[in-house]
């Protein structure tokens, strides 16, 4: 099984404009993420998909591969199949988020080892730490999952719904948060990007709910590791103290 790592990174980020090349301690942030990937074992080969390039020549400089893709890409899954079609002999694709310097590796190679299971078409991760800051908080998505550990929706609100019953909800059902990461076979992924959006997506703003609109589905794996990213301008201080 042949693994390719995508690092989707835009420059014209509308809440921090130039985001893959801030500084952190005296690397670019896009180098960071893709020498963090890069020590999973499992994938093949790491490449950042940019729209910019100013981020190709960050990452030239640094020894790393870079592909320039379509500025009018709507998301990084688009990217990333975009890179797919000259990687043609690739069985999964790993999208890794490019604003997450202090990636870790184990993560990574967890979305991996999940396609040993032929019946897995997409792969994400979720974690059961949760707060009931998190619950009530639109940024931070939640998910629910069948018998068979596979997303039966994603949503910004607490889901599922706990105002019906009494005391603290997280003392009455073991509420899971969405990690960001993901994983698609490659025939999976060529088609994903065909796929009409929907007003249910566009309700939620999540383009998952894309995926299981149309019937994909996504395996999640718990896991108790999670990195910071960032966002905003003021994200950048709690990392470089981690650094």
């Amino acid at each position: 099984m042949k693994v390719i790592g995508v690092i989707p990174a835009r420059f014209a980020s509308s809440r921090f404009p130039g985001k893959p090349l801030i500084d952190l301690k005296g690397k670019p942030m896009i180098q960071r993420v893709y020498e963090g990937a890069s020590k999973a074992t499992g994938i093949d080969e790491v490449i950042v998909a940019t729209d910019d390039e100013r981020i190709v020549d960050a990452v030239l400089k640094f020894g790393g591969k870079v592909q320039l893709t379509s500025p009018h890409h709507p998301s990084g899954t688009d990217r990333c199949a975009e890179v797919l079609k000259h990687h043609s002999g690739a069985d999964v694709v790993i999208n890794i988020q490019g604003d997450e310097p202090l990636v870790d590796p184990k993560q990574l190679e967890t979305l991996v080892h999940s396609f040993s299971d032929s019946t897995v078409e997409i792969a994400t991760l979720g974690n059961r730490k949760v707060t009931l800051d998190d619950l009530n908080n639109p940024n931070r998505i939640k998910v629910v999952l069948d018998h068979l550990g596979n997303a039966l929706y994603f949503s910004r609100s607490a889901i599922p719904n706990h105002h019906h019953s009494s005391g603290n909800p997280l003392d009455n059902y073991p509420y899971l948060r969405h990690i960001g990461l993901y994983g698609y076979r490659a025939d999976v992924l060529t088609k994903l990007t065909t796929l009409q959006p929907t007003e249910l997506e566009k309700t939620e703003s999540l383009e998952q709910l894309r995926w299981l609109y149309y019937g994909y589905r996504i395996r999640v794996i718990e896991t108790t590791i999670e990195t910071p990213n960032i966002d905003v301008p003021e994200d950048v201080e709690k990392v470089l103290a981690l650094l």
